[in-house]
């Protein structure tokens, strides 16, 4: 009796190799994102020298702006919204982009990858973590500013945390962007010039961005910190939501959005 399989035979069928190809990522997942949101939180609780850098920083240096101009409160009043919504942006971009970073170089998101977890879930899981920080980074932050040191505000002071919130969503989405592309957590803060200051040159924070240079209000035009500033000016200066402030939180929250779809995307295994 011959011992040949005929084709197509269920014998003539080798048994897949599990590790011959890269499993299909599952889908988005609720549960799986909270708690990889929760793990971070869990991390941060034992990181306290994080957790002050979010939460104290900004608070400080809006404390030392107050000061600095305290013969002039005028000049508070006028830059003081602008880097309300700019210093927890910047503070989230560094503290996310170096975390995520941390966890790629030292093996956990090689762990993480090889379960069934999902890029959208770790991007998401993050996105929530560090997202539940600003909310309370921002809320420090104009509390203080508007009832401690006297922020003077047409606007709603809630329309002043709203902004704050997205612009620190914003630096969160941002660093967890750029950490795909660093090597190590010196290159993750060598990003910061690239992504971070030309934005702050050119937001409208030192002279109004319609008296700038042609070529670079154009380009600050598409600079979503630009919209962050002038968002915080409309409730400065307005007493209602306007047409302009709708526009600028709708810009940043997309923004934000946008970028984590690109960190989803870009997110990548140290190894094949």
């Amino acid at each position: 009796m011959s011992t040949h399989a005929t084709p197509g035979s269920p014998s003539t069928h080798a048994t897949p190799d599990p590790l011959s190809r890269p499993a299909a990522a599952p889908p988005l997942s609720p549960a799986r994102t909270l708690a990889t949101a929760a793990r971070v939180l869990r991390q941060l609780t034992h990181d306290p020298r994080t957790v002050a850098l979010l939460l104290l920083i900004p608070v400080v240096m809006i404390t030392l702006l107050r000061y600095v101009f305290d013969g002039s409160p005028r000049t508070f009043d006028a830059i003081g919204a602008s880097l309300l919504g700019i210093f927890p942006l910047i503070t989230m971009f560094l503290v996310t982009s170096i975390a995520t970073l941390r966890e790629r170089t030292s093996g956990t998101l090689e762990r993480l990858l090889a379960m069934p977890l999902g890029k959208g879930d770790l991007i998401g899981g993050y996105a929530l973590a560090f997202g539940a920080v600003a909310v309370v980074q921002s809320l420090l932050a104009t509390v203080l500013s508007v009832w401690a040191l006297g922020l003077d505000v047409t606007g709603s002071p809630w329309l002043l945390l709203l902004v704050a919130l997205l612009d620190a969503l914003l630096g969160t989405a941002l660093g967890l962007f750029v950490s795909a592309f660093a090597a190590s957590e010196f290159q993750a803060v060598q990003f910061m010039p690239a992504v971070i200051f030309p934005q702050l040159l050119l937001c409208g924070l030192f002279i109004a961005r319609d008296r700038m240079a042609p070529a670079l209000e154009a380009i600050s035009n598409l600079l979503p910190m630009s919209y962050a500033v002038d968002g915080m000016n409309e409730v400065l200066h307005h007493t209602d939501v306007t047409g302009d402030f709708v526009r600028d939180i709708l810009v940043v929250a997309g923004c934000a959005l946008l970028v984590l779809a690109l960190g989803a995307a870009t997110l990548r295994r140290r190894t094949a």
